[in-house]
């Protein structure tokens, strides 16, 4: 059985700082994570020893190829309704590479999850209140 890994780095300046875009695909699936480098330019060094030391550590957030899906949902015969889905497709799908794609969704990922953990400490905050507020009154009311 033959397994096919592929993996890439773009090392970019965004104006401000050097980044590296670390793209990994691996059977079907797409990975994307963004390192920010620092200002100063990094050597050939520089990036090998950042590979070998932090390659593990490195958050891909591997989904299913965003390309290999957009094959499925035009499989349709008619072809005015494979020409509406291919526009809607592009709509959704928006403009920029696939990594930049990857690091989108796995972001809304990311912010949904945040904002259900802070709807579960809001939540839990609130019953402890009560329960305060709850313990209090009883207190009141008890007798002495």
């Amino acid at each position: 059985m033959q397994v096919t890994t592929s993996i890439t780095l773009t090392v970019l300046h965004d104006g401000q700082f050097w980044i590296g875009i670390f793209e990994h695909a691996d059977e079907g699936r797409y990975g994307a994570c963004r390192v920010v480098f620092g200002a100063a330019e990094p050597t050939d060094v520089e990036l090998v020893a950042f590979i070998v030391r932090r390659w593990t550590t490195l958050a891909f957030d591997m989904a299913a190829d965003p390309s290999a899906t957009a094959d499925a949902v035009l499989s349709h015969a008619n072809p005015k309704r494979r020409q509406r889905e291919a526009r809607k497709l592009v709509e959704r799908a928006g403009v920029g590479t696939k990594a930049q794609q990857a690091m989108s969704i796995s972001y809304e990922a990311r912010k949904i999850e945040s904002r259900a953990l802070a709807r579960e400490a809001r939540q839990a905050q609130a019953e402890r209140r009560f329960a305060l507020r709850r313990q209090k009154r009883k207190q009141k009311h008890r007798g002495r």
